[in-house]
């Protein structure tokens, strides 16, 4: 998270676009709170200025220009995956650098292809999630 946040050259998560948390105990393991790529993101549609558009390959972009900080992305996302930088009044969303991968001193991050359907739910994730942990 930290890794994240530097690389726009700030030192804290104030700036940060993802977030690992709990998932209820060791037992449980960990969840990463980041952008999950939605093929059709919701965010997109609520944009009302469209500072935010579809990026090819999945995710989206932002134009900072054009954010009014309507905060209508950061309510739309089913994830909770778009934060918010109080500091610049925008959002701040995963652009797929790889910094916390490369720089996460437990190596449990990573940037993958996939050759599967991308979990875009809720109720997905969720039960990719708890298929993997059963393993």
């Amino acid at each position: 998270m930290f890794a994240c946040a530097r690389r726009p050259g700030v030192g804290g998560l104030e700036s940060t676009s993802i977030w690992v948390k709990s998932a209820g105990g060791i037992r449980k393991g960990f969840a990463v709170v980041v952008c999950r790529a939605c093929s059709d993101p919701p965010c997109t549609k609520v944009c009302p200025t469209d500072a935010l558009v579809n990026r090819e390959g999945g995710g989206v972009k932002l134009h900072t220009e054009l954010c009014i900080g309507c905060h209508n992305c950061e309510e739309a996302c089913p994830f909770g995956a778009i934060f918010w930088e109080d500091t610049q009044n925008k959002p701040e969303i995963c652009v797929y650098c790889g910094y916390c991968a490369n720089y996460c001193p437990c190596d449990v991050i990573a940037l993958e292809e996939i050759n599967r359907p991308v979990p875009n739910t809720p109720d997905e994730i969720k039960a990719e999630s708890e298929a993997s942990h059963a393993q």
